[in-house]
């Protein structure tokens, strides 16, 4: 029997977001969705630094609304990676305007917590940005 290797750093994060997604999850009622409360509890914990950092204190309520797309108070794991998604695009705009970042710290890990950042009053990415839905064909 063929050994297995181990599993690249992308497959390790889609796990570990995928675990995330699942630790909060339907804690209130629905174990595949994040109610508001379940929401605010992955914020506050698992994004503390990006949280802290927002001047808007109703910026966790804004962000959940415009996440879920369906409308329905709960965030599908595709409405959570629009979130996630968003968040990896306003970091990768940060680094990329700090040039702090640089190719060879990569494999070295972060300068700084790349979440710490205050988004500029005119950045809207994280406010309108969401991925298209997968087809229904595909799932």
């Amino acid at each position: 029997m063929a050994k297995m290797s181990s599993p690249a750093e992308t497959e390790r994060c889609i796990e570990s977001l995928t675990a995330v997604f699942w630790r909060y999850a339907g804690k209130d009622s629905n174990s595949s969705t994040l109610s508001k409360t379940e929401f605010l509890t992955f914020m506050n914990t698992e994004l503390a630094a990006f949280t802290k950092n927002q001047k808007d204190l109703g910026i966790l309520d804004h962000r959940m609304k415009k996440l879920d797309v369906n409308s329905d108070v709960q965030l599908e794991f595709q409405e959570f990676l629009n979130l996630t998604g968003s968040l990896g695009v306003a970091c990768h705009e940060s680094f990329s305007r700090s040039r702090k970042y640089t190719r060879g710290a990569l494999g070295a890990g972060l300068h700084t917590n790349p979440l710490s950042f205050q988004l500029p009053s005119h950045h809207h990415l994280l406010m309108d940005h969401t991925y298209p839905e997968p087809s229904r064909d595909s799932r």
